[in-house]
């Protein structure tokens, strides 16, 4: 069977093949074309188009298309229900949820900056799903650190952490830091992690990224940067007459669709319904 989707993946467009080769059907051919010319190619080669909006084979709400291909095929195996969460994190950029979810895009990403044709890049891909999947049957409860006086070493550590953050009650200065360089780079349409956040501050990322939440609305760093994106878009959407795909470039969205799954979950309507509904009830208030 011919599967069709766009070109240059990393997440799902590499998930679903790996997916679709190793549990649905071994002999399968993946088609890698522009994103302008799926539907048109998939017609023409009597091929099924995935990952494309508008099509069975895509993201519904908050799950993405690897999520569908596991529903649609019934597929039971107990490390794919493990799988299924960190492709959904690392493809959506909800890395809550799973730990796994920033280290399979930041290896996804340098996998398609390094390597140009999709098919060499689907073939490194495979590698990857196929040890994660490995990680997930067998290695679970497997830790880097084995010996007794290694666990023993980390434990005191975190106790000394522990004991230490205790002791403080007091909001810790880089907050505002943080707040500041946060509204910046959502201001400059700026992508900013943590990582980057930590060398500007001088604060260890683990701390960083243990500690956001509590100063930070109950959010993750994650979730708070989506919250300002999507606050940002809603006043975009309402003072400006840009485009929805240009709001979602200003936004610091990946592209259009991505945006509108987003803005959908935050607000239980589509940009389009949103503007919609917002000039109809400013017609309204004019009357």
């Amino acid at each position: 069977m011919r599967w069709i989707t766009r070109a240059r993946p990393k997440i799902d467009r590499i998930a679903c093949p790996w997916l679709i080769k190793r549990f649905i059907d071994p002999n399968a051919e993946i088609i890698y074309v522009p994103e302008s010319e799926v539907m048109e190619m998939a017609e023409r080669l009597s091929a099924t188009p995935f990952d494309v909006p508008n099509t069975e084979f895509s993201h519904y709400d908050d799950q993405c298309t690897f999520d569908y291909f596991i529903k649609k095929f019934e597929l039971k195996d107990p490390a794919l229900a493990v799988l299924a969460p960190i492709v959904r994190g690392a493809d959506t950029d909800d890395h809550t949820q799973a730990v796994q979810s920033s280290g399979l895009w930041a290896i996804s990403a340098g996998l398609a900056y390094n390597i140009k044709d999709d098919h060499e890049l689907l073939e490194k891909g495979m590698l990857i799903y196929d040890a994660l999947y490995s990680w997930a049957t067998h290695l679970q409860r497997e830790k880097h650190t084995q010996s007794p006086t290694e666990h023993l070493l980390l434990q005191i550590y975190k106790t000394y952490l522990k004991n230490k953050d205790s002791k403080k009650n007091k909001v810790p200065a880089w907050t505002t830091e943080l707040k500041d360089m946060i509204q910046d780079h959502i201001d400059t349409n700026l992508n900013l992690n943590l990582k980057v956040a930590s060398e500007e501050l001088d604060v260890n990322p683990a701390y960083l990224s243990r500690e956001f939440s509590r100063y930070f609305d109950n959010l993750s760093f994650g979730e708070y940067i989506r919250k300002l994106r999507i606050e940002k878009a809603i006043q975009l959407i309402g003072s400006t007459d840009n485009t929805l795909s240009e709001i979602a470039y200003l936004t610091g969205f990946s592209d259009q669709s991505h945006f509108n799954r987003v803005f959908k979950l935050a607000t239980n309507k589509t940009p389009s319904e949103f503007r919609k509904d917002q000039r109809k009830g400013k017609e309204n208030a004019k009357r």
